[in-house]
């Protein structure tokens, strides 16, 4: 093997591709690395006036949130549940029952606390993963009564869990529709349910 421009050409060829992928894989992971709400589970259990629901969500807000809320931008997030029932004669299903709960997420850098808040309620944490985790778990909300259920009819549930960006400051609502960083991508999950009758 000598040491001439020939042999050395291919080598540097290589290594530039090699640099080349690395750079755009770098980027590429920048965009993975963007925020997301993942559904890990959700069930209709029975409760004294109907069906309940309990959900639990997986959420990463991403670095530049995670940042933001912790210079004191308040984030606020939108819980939906939705069941419906599909009609044969129609194209669009029918809408049976549906929830919907608005959450805001802030720090307060006098107490260094995050406080998630829902209506009057509200609940501090000492960690930001401490409060998203009590976000994303949704437990024992009455969805729907007893007299509203067809028992053994087929019916379509979904949740959701999102960052609601319209609540945003408006110069980060324009960031938001132009960088990717300050999107939290939200998945729904849909199950099918066939209420059983009472034992």
């Amino acid at each position: 093997m000598t040491l001439s421009g020939t042999s050395i050409l291919p080598a540097l060829a290589r290594l530039l591709r090699l640099v080349l992928c690395c750079a755009i894989g770098g980027l590429w992971m920048g965009q993975v690395l963007a925020g997301g709400i993942e559904p890990k589970s959700a069930l209709l259990v029975p409760d004294e006036r109907g069906l309940a629901l309990d959900a639990e969500f997986a959420i990463d807000l991403g670095p530049r949130l995670e940042e933001a809320v912790g210079r004191g931008v308040p984030l606020y997030f939108r819980f939906e549940f939705e069941l419906t029932r599909k009609r044969w004669y129609w194209v669009v299903d029918e809408h049976v029952a549906g929830r919907v709960l608005n959450f805001r997420l802030s720090y307060h850098a006098l107490t260094r606390q995050y406080r998630l808040t829902l209506g009057n309620l509200h609940q501090s944490f000492d960690a930001l993963d401490e409060a998203l985790r009590v976000l994303g778990r949704v437990g024992q909300l009455h969805v729907i009564d007893k007299a509203e259920l067809a028992v053994g009819e087929p019916y379509r549930a979904a949740v959701r869990l999102s960052l609601d960006r319209s609540q945003l400051p408006k110069p980060l609502q324009i960031d938001a529709l132009a960088d990717r960083d300050w999107r939290v991508e939200a998945k729904t999950l849909h199950w099918d349910f066939v209420p059983a009758g009472e034992k």
